[in-house]
């Protein structure tokens, strides 16, 4: 393991030592994000802020949560945010929707209530048929899967609170009728008193707070889309410079040398993969570090960014190891690794946004960790946490393992790591 260590920590320090490739990797995506922030009015006074989203609620419940559901798209907290406009039919909502009318159209079924809340003097009775489950439908509009996502991300929420204080007060009914300090007669007063306060849960993902002047202080932000989209873009640059540099030892002499050493190949190949995937980290690192120093940008959850940045890193080190597998010489890797580049920064969305395509395009755009790390750092400006991230991260993590993989096989068959 300390060879591992010496050899990925001797690959970053020559990265450091190199000023082209430094110039390339930090302070080109720097410039970009910068252009950007001028370009969608963040340097200039102009708005980035995600508001008025238009969405339709079908309220068919009418019961005790439903009512909460509805009061919460039209609260104060939501205001500035959505846009919700009422509705009696689920058909005519989706029409709405069809239309391009809305970003999303909220159906609360009839019985939502009763699905979760039991009717009097059933719930303790264990001959009473409790009704199946009831789900609330988000039906999202396509074309605007910006505005969609924060409408599903609030209803999740809401399901989310009620079900986890129902669980929590539920246990400790029982658990206090267990301990005989609470008399069963009560106890099924107490379990619907749970509920009493139902119509107060907020949205916690998307509260929005103010600062001291009481202006908004929480938005969504452009630049947290554009800063990472141009790091990963650049990712895929720095991962190719780390695969060049495993045939550019081979060419002059060095690798040979290293291999004859008391250091078993995998130690070599272990060690170059964690030097770069050291640079990526640094790279991805530094520029994050620096947007929020100079732009103050909010990134979210500082752990759910952290795992984000070691997954997409690692997801992108299999690509430059996979293009170092398949090249000669390290020019091939070089003219390559920039293509890729490119062709990952189209196709993953960090110039264009990953809605305007279509929808073959925005699947073809799953093969690259840009659409993934896009998809978690939105998420992230959104107001998610670690938890929410669970799709792209274990994408990426099986994107770098799958590629990995292969790029083993390919080296062992060309005989580039043989002493």
């Amino acid at each position: 393991m300390l060879k591992l260590l010496l050899i990925g920590i001797k690959d970053l320090q020559l990265m450091f030592r190199d000023r082209a490739a430094l110039t390339f990797m930090l302070l080109a995506p720097f410039l970009l994000t910068i252009g950007m922030g001028f370009v969608t009015g963040r340097f200039s006074g102009g708005s980035t802020g995600i508001s008025d989203i238009p969405v339709v609620i079908i309220n068919l419940d009418k019961g005790d949560l439903g009512n909460a559901l509805e009061d919460l798209f039209n609260s104060d907290e939501l205001s500035d945010l959505m846009e919700p406009t009422a509705s009696d039919s689920p058909e005519a909502a989706r029409q709405i929707i069809d239309s391009d009318g809305a970003s999303a159209a909220v159906i609360i079924p009839e019985g939502f209530t009763r699905s979760i809340i039991p009717v009097e003097g059933t719930m303790f009775d264990p001959n009473a048929v409790q009704p199946e489950a009831v789900q609330i439908e988000v039906y999202a509009n396509p074309s605007r899967p910006t505005g969609a996502g924060i409408v599903k991300a609030i209803v999740d929420e809401f399901v989310s609170r009620v079900e986890e204080g129902r669980t929590r007060g539920m246990t400790s009914i029982i658990g206090l009728m267990q301990s005989g300090l609470l008399n069963p007669q009560n106890a099924e007063t107490e379990a619907r008193a749970l509920f009493e306060n139902v119509e107060e849960t907020e949205s916690t993902a998307l509260t929005l707070r103010t600062d001291k002047k009481g202006a908004a202080a929480v938005e969504f932000d452009l630049l947290a889309y554009f800063a990472p989209g141009m790091a990963l873009m650049f990712l895929m640059y720095t991962v190719s410079y780390g695969g060049r540099s495993i045939l550019a030892e081979r060419a002059q002499g060095t690798l040979p040398r290293l291999m004859i050493s008391p250091t078993q190949t995998a130690q070599v190949l272990g060690g170059k993969v964690l030097g770069i995937f050291f640079m990526g980290v640094a790279q991805v690192g530094i520029l994050i570090l620096a947007s929020t120093v100079f732009f103050q940008v909010k990134w979210g959850d500082p752990l759910g960014m952290v795992a984000l940045i070691l997954a997409a890193v690692f997801g992108a080190a299999g690509w430059g190891m996979l293009i170092t597998a398949f090249a000669r010489t390290p020019a091939q890797v070089g003219s390559t690794g920039s293509a890729i580049m490119l062709i990952f920064g189209i196709l993953g969305g960090s110039f264009i946004n990953l809605e305007q395509f279509p929808p073959f395009m925005r699947t073809i755009s799953r093969i690259t960790p840009n659409a993934w790390g896009l998809d978690g750092f939105t998420t992230l400006a959104l107001g998610g946490t670690l938890k929410n991230l669970t799709e792209p991260i274990a994408a990426l993590l099986l994107m770098g393992t799958v590629l990995f993989g292969i790029a083993v096989v390919m080296f062992n068959r060309s005989g580039i790591m043989q002493k």
